[in-house]
């Protein structure tokens, strides 16, 4: 059974989670990254038995990293060798740390905005340096844009001639829009960095949602990926961002690295997550695919809306995730008032439905809007329609 269609809008209008206490009752939340859906039965059931028993103490034995080698190879034919990955409190701290681990404060950490806010304000607030290389217009990577920036992050201080140490901090799938990079995109994006000699971090808490038609492609599976890092979750797939847990994965070139940072104080995941992570990973497929039948069907149900219903509007395509990003660029609010920089708040004040805005997602994001589209198909077409009822083509 499809999962998106499990719960009414009363059901989630009971829950206390962000998506559905932020805004008052009259609006239709589409833009924090929660799904509309009940846990999957035997993650729910694993929960359960823990709670009833009170086993809600420190982490134990629950094998999460030997579960998520085994997902990654069913799933992708990646082949993780145990010993490399890492429990991870989340996908934040897990970069986050990663990148405090190898770039010093004042140095710089690359992006490709627009992308996932806390990309900037976490790793601003750890005193790094966030430089954009803008994607291209249709949401893929610009290598051109990327090598620049990685140039200019690395170019020597005043009085040096040796480069600078920098990161990269990857989304695949990206986050706004959904774009899945290929493996030759990765394997351009690892020659780069291995010549410029920054430490690539691929988020990859996506990677479960990729739909029919497009491949997910690991970043440390790639020639030259061999350096990077990636971070991994099964948070967003299976909605359990209440139950923080991820694992960090390094290239078989990091291995003395790995064992180096192992003796810092670092995350652990919580244990309610560890248990929820290992249960998704084990038990979860049947689950997961139908999960993607319904978000596939969400997206195109999407895509067909604003082709036939939102002239001026366009809309990322969405090989994978459920956040498509809109461009609101040519539209004007039915009255004839321009939405300007914030279609968002327009949709909001007029509409009632819920947005993010994209001004938060860095360069590029002016005019722009986030949605989510992981929820039930009667409550996505009634947010389109008050999208509908705000905007008119220019």
């Amino acid at each position: 059974m499809n999962p998106l269609e499990q719960l009414s809008l009363a059901d989630l209008r009971a829950r206390r989670s962000a998506k559905w206490a932020r805004y008052e009752p009259d609006v239709i939340p589409m833009w924090v990254a929660e799904m509309d859906v009940p846990l999957a039965e035997p993650i729910l059931t694993a929960l359960q038995e823990a709670l009833t028993i009170g086993d809600t103490g420190y982490p134990g034995s629950w094998p999460m990293v030997d579960e998520f080698v085994a997902f990654a190879a069913r799933h992708w034919g990646w082949q993780v060798e145990p010993s490399l990955v890492v429990p991870a409190a989340s996908v934040i701290s897990a970069y986050v740390e990663a990148f405090v681990e190898d770039v010093a404060p004042g140095e710089e950490v690359v992006i490709t905005a627009p992308v996932y806010p806390p990309f900037t304000t976490y790793l601003r607030q750890a005193g790094r340096v966030v430089r954009e290389a803008p994607l291209t217009d249709d949401l893929r990577l610009d290598l051109d844009a990327l090598e620049t920036a990685l140039a200019a992050a690395t170019a020597p201080a005043d009085g040096s001639t040796e480069r600078r140490k920098a990161g990269l901090l990857l989304c695949n799938p990206h986050n706004p829009g959904g774009t899945v990079h290929t493996r030759e995109e990765l394997t351009a994006v690892a020659g780069l960095a291995n010549r410029y000699g920054v430490t690539v971090v691929s988020d990859e808490i996506h990677a479960p949602l990729v739909y029919s038609g497009a491949e997910f492609t690991p970043y440390l599976s790639v020639p030259g990926g061999e350096t990077g890092i990636a971070v991994q979750s099964a948070s967003k797939a299976f909605s359990l961002a209440a139950m923080p847990a991820a694992q960090m994965i390094v290239g078989t070139e990091r291995a003395a690295w790995l064992g180096e940072f192992r003796k810092g104080a670092h995350g652990h995941p919580t244990y309610l997550g560890s248990i929820a992570s290992t249960v998704a990973y084990r038990d979860g497929d049947a689950w997961l695919a139908s999960l993607l039948v319904g978000l596939e069907a969400n997206r195109d149900t999407l895509r067909a809306f604003v082709a036939e219903r939102l002239p001026g509007v366009t809309v990322s395509r969405n090989a994978g995730t459920y956040l498509a990003w809109l461009d609101f660029g040519g539209t004007v609010a039915a009255g004839g008032r321009d939405l300007g920089g914030e279609p968002a708040d327009v949709l909001l004040a007029e509409g009632r439905v819920a947005l993010n805005q994209g001004t938060h997602f860095g360069g590029g994001g002016a005019g722009h809007a986030r949605l989510n589209f992981a929820t039930p198909p009667a409550v996505l077409a009634e947010g389109l329609e008050r999208i509908a009822s705000v905007v008119v083509a220019k």
